[in-house]
């Protein structure tokens, strides 16, 4: 039995524990000892981390060859088109080589609470959102991908990791699940656990 925590990483957090130029890291939202993210998420994006005390489960959810998909939601710059969607869904030629074909829909605003520094109306007039899933995870794909199609992201929220939904999570907080069948990450061996509030700074 194994215990997973699901944080919502609020934006311009470290996905780590501690930092030596004093930039606000996990340590200032959730206090269990012993615990390590599987993966990241990127300093000026939002949304789903996951932790646990477990290193198999972590190595289980963060290696690339378990490919768990990764959606995300994205404000992008600009009305997005189709045909920007198409590309985005066939996969595009990065520096790095061509991506993984993903799946890409525009959406409505999704509901969640405004950033602490909120997207300037005046000189981005113009914003829509998507949501984007992969099945891979480079480093700031989803940013290099947008802009690939002409439509550059203005601020990014990580929505689900496989089966692991961001939910009603507001930024800073986080709740824990029982994973009942050892080092799996299979949903019917899951048990929710209550929500916690981030812990005062």
């Amino acid at each position: 039995m194994s215990q997973i925590y699901l944080l919502h990483k609020p934006y311009r957090v470290l996905s780590q524990f501690r930092d030596d130029q004093g930039r606000a890291t996990l340590a200032d939202h959730i206090s269990v000892k012993g615990v390590y993210p599987a993966g990241r998420l990127d300093y000026d994006s939002e949304g789903l981390l996951l932790l646990s005390g477990d290193g198999a489960l972590i190595h289980r959810i963060a290696h690339p060859r378990h490919k768990q998909p990764k959606t995300y939601w994205a404000q992008v710059e600009g009305n997005i088109d189709d045909a920007a969607l198409a590309a985005l869904r066939q996969g595009v030629t990065l520096k790095d080589g061509p991506t993984r074909p993903a799946k890409a829909r525009r959406i409505d605003a999704p509901d969640v609470a405004e950033r602490s520094a909120p997207i300037d109306p005046a000189r981005h007039p113009h914003t829509s959102w998507i949501e984007l899933t992969l099945s891979e995870g480079r480093n700031r794909q989803v940013r290099r991908m947008t802009a690939h199609a002409g439509f550059p992201t203005l601020r990014l929220i990580r929505a689900a990791i496989g089966p692991w939904q961001l939910g009603r999570l507001a930024p800073g907080e986080w709740r824990t699940e029982t994973l009942h069948a050892p080092r799996s990450a299979q949903r019917s061996g899951r048990k929710p656990g209550r929500h916690r509030r981030r812990n005062a700074p």
